[in-house]
């Protein structure tokens, strides 16, 4: 019996022992959290309950050259409110009209309201949500409202801000003015103005304001000011003019659709200051819309084919290897350079020619048989030249993914004995349109190569935080004889040669047609599939120009048509007239200088009706827009122009002789 009872107290003791041990380890426990660790483990309950959150700066806006908004960020805000943080004074004085204010804002019923508000705060749901997505102005009304108004801390008043990019043209030019996007893991995409510019001006300086968790992932501001103000971005100024960007964005669309190409681009540049006035490039997707896909202007280096002929003449011109005279033989459109066929697209060949017309009319073998017979046994020579003016390197435009030239060289994979002939005409080398304009730019500019500029200035307000000058990468690319030869050619080219469908008798153009195969690796396939760059560069007016141009189209359905003369150049034309007509200058007086006998004898009979029958519809069509502009507001009618080209009425709404009422609209249809 007494092992018994011992049994039981050394089990007692055993079990008390462990009790209390337990009960030493639980208080030193507590007394390490209390005074060892309890100022780690008091922030970091704070830091699970309060912490600081990023206030978004706004962006800067991007602006065309004469202010015009391009891209701006347009501030979002949700709003809320915590029913729990009130008093019950107030909470009861403003519940109601808070409800009839939120019932004039959203049309649902102040009762609603009222219930869902009275409910979350019974539950003590510090956050209900009033409105999401609101514009700043609407914003501004919410924060008036009654309990509100009172702030964060007496009246429960939550929002969130967000900002949204965007492009008040559309998607017009989109690319070129570009955008910032950063992922859920951090990685940004940044693309054209916006993108390149985005860091160091346009993105500004965050803000914090401290915020304390009240459940369900929701937060709310403790105080009514930030600890940090943000600081917005700089404005950009960019040198794009709105109106010649509509007339190159919607030529090229035209095109593109009338010909189902695969894409295209096109670049408009001032070119005696190297701004880039206009920039569009368009992409087919898959159910044949266009859009801004990619920048293939600035990242899309390919063949220029026939435009390059003009850089190997001048080369020749410059090495005085050959003069404008000198005459090559094209033999009947077919000849063999190193067992390799080279051919002219016109049947039966040019036969003998002078180097200036093998130029007009795009001889690959005149182009091929000049540099080959001069450059042959010293290839570096001709290189060289290439090499001066830069067109072996990028141009370090500001806008990022800007594409690399290649361009063979002896010892390299690409280079053969036919590499030179192949060079002559555009082959065996890359380059990309921008790179290809600023070239022809040059020649336009009386030989001084600029730096194709898209910024003018960064700004805060009115104040200048950088201004961009004009960058002169080679302040002469040749001779002042080679230039004026070459000048005098791309005009012929215009007037009697691959662009003669071009010409045009009311203003001059400059320029080379270009056409080259591209896929053509596999040549049995591509003649079964076959695909073509066509493009057009130039400047205009012939005399003194004003802008350089360049387009270029990307694989044209060969069933309606490829040579550059005929897809591209139609909308080189169009930008042109387009632009001549709208942005006067020299030659558009002369042109608006317009004679025609039976016009003006049809004005002399109807100004002598018209004396006697006031009301009746004059016959206009052959005159010049304006004086029929001019001629019909006499008589007290509204007119409505329809202008395609160089102002001359073509057809007009009402016949002649018709009887007109006071204010009627007349619609005349110019070209």
């Amino acid at each position: 019996m007494a092992t018994t009872e011992t049994n039981i107290l050394n089990r007692l003791y055993f079990v008390s022992g462990s009790l209390f041990v337990f009960a030493l380890a639980v208080v030193f426990k507590l007394c390490s959290i209390q005074f060892i660790q309890g100022d780690a483990y008091r922030e970091l309950a704070e830091k699970r309950t309060v912490k600081d959150f990023e206030i978004p700066a706004n962006r800067g806006n991007v602006y065309s050259a004469d202010g015009s908004l391009l891209a701006t960020s347009i501030p979002k805000y949700d709003v809320g409110i915590d029913p729990v943080t009130s008093s019950n004074k107030n909470f009861e004085t403003y519940i109601r009209p808070l409800c009839d204010s939120l019932e004039a804002f959203t049309g649902k019923s102040a009762s609603s309201f009222q219930n869902k508000l009275r409910k979350a705060r019974e539950t003590d749901n510090q956050y209900v949500l009033l409105a999401r997505d609101l514009s700043y102005s609407d914003f501004i009304r919410f924060r008036e409202f009654p309990l509100l108004n009172l702030g964060a801390i007496r009246g429960g008043f939550v929002f969130s801000q967000k900002t949204k990019r965007e492009h008040p043209m559309g998607r017009i030019a989109e690319r070129s003015i570009g955008y910032e996007k950063i992922d859920e893991n951090g990685y940004a995409t940044r693309v054209g103005i916006d993108g390149a510019f985005g860091i160091k001006y346009l993105r500004g300086e965050n803000g914090k304001r401290l915020k304390q968790k009240i459940g369900n992932g929701q937060w709310k501001p403790i105080a009514d000011f930030n600890q940090i103000e943000p600081k917005d971005g700089y404005d950009v100024y960019t040198t794009i003019d709105v109106n010649i960007q509509d007339i190159a964005h919607h030529s090229l669309l035209g095109q593109l659709e009338k010909y189902e190409a695969d894409h295209g681009c096109v670049v408009v540049m001032d070119v005696k200051t190297g701004e880039i006035k206009a920039i569009s490039n368009l992409g087919r997707n898959k159910n044949g819309f266009y859009y801004e896909r990619l920048n293939y202007a600035v990242g899309e280096s390919h063949e220029p084919g026939s435009t390059f002929k003009v850089m190997a003449v001048m080369a020749a011109l410059e090495d005085k290897v050959i003069d404008t005279s000198t005459i090559v033989d094209t033999k009947n459109g077919i000849k063999y350079f190193y067992g390799r066929t080279i051919s002219d697209s016109h049947r039966g060949g040019y036969g003998k020619i002078s180097a200036a017309k093998a130029l007009e009319v795009s001889s690959n073998i005149g182009l091929a048989t000049i540099i080959d017979d001069n450059y042959s046994s010293s290839p570096n020579k001709f290189l060289d030249k290439l090499n001066k003016w830069r067109l072996d390197q990028p141009l370090g435009v500001s806008i990022i993914g800007e594409g690399k030239p290649d361009i063979a060289k002896p010892g390299a994979s690409n280079w053969s004995k036919n590499a030179l002939p192949s060079m002559a005409y555009g082959y065996n080398l890359t380059l990309t349109p921008l790179q290809t304009l600023a070239f022809y730019n040059a020649i336009a500019n009386n030989g001084e190569l600029i730096k194709p500029r898209f910024i003018k200035a960064v700004k805060s307000f009115d104040k200048d935080i950088e201004v961009f000058e004009k960058e002169v990468l080679v302040d002469n690319i040749c001779s002042d004889k080679t230039l004026l030869e070459i000048q005098d050619i791309l005009k012929n080219i215009v007037i009697r040669g691959t662009g003669q469908r071009m010409y045009s008798e009311t203003f001059s153009m400059a320029g080379k047609t270009g056409t080259a195969r591209t896929d053509y690796a596999n040549f049995e396939e591509w003649k079964k599939d076959k695909k073509y760059v066509s493009s057009f560069a130039g400047y205009f007016p012939a005399d003194n120009p004003k802008y350089s141009c360049i387009v270029v189209i990307h694989e044209p359905s060969t069933e309606v048509g490829y040579y550059g003369a005929d897809v591209s150049g139609p909308v080189f034309k169009r930008i042109a007239q387009k632009i001549y007509t709208d942005t006067p200058i020299i030659e558009e007086v002369q042109s608006l200088d317009f004679k025609n006998n039976i016009v003006n004898e049809d004005f002399g009979n109807y100004n002598d009706m018209a004396n006697k029958y006031k009301q009746l519809m004059p016959y206009v069509v052959g005159m010049p827009a304006m004086d029929a502009i001019a001629l019909l507001e006499n008589l007290q009618v509204n007119v409505n122009v329809k202008l395609n080209g160089s102002g001359v009425v073509r057809k007009q709404s009402i016949d002649k002789h018709q009887k007109l009422k006071p204010n009627q609209t007349i619609v005349l249809e110019a070209s």
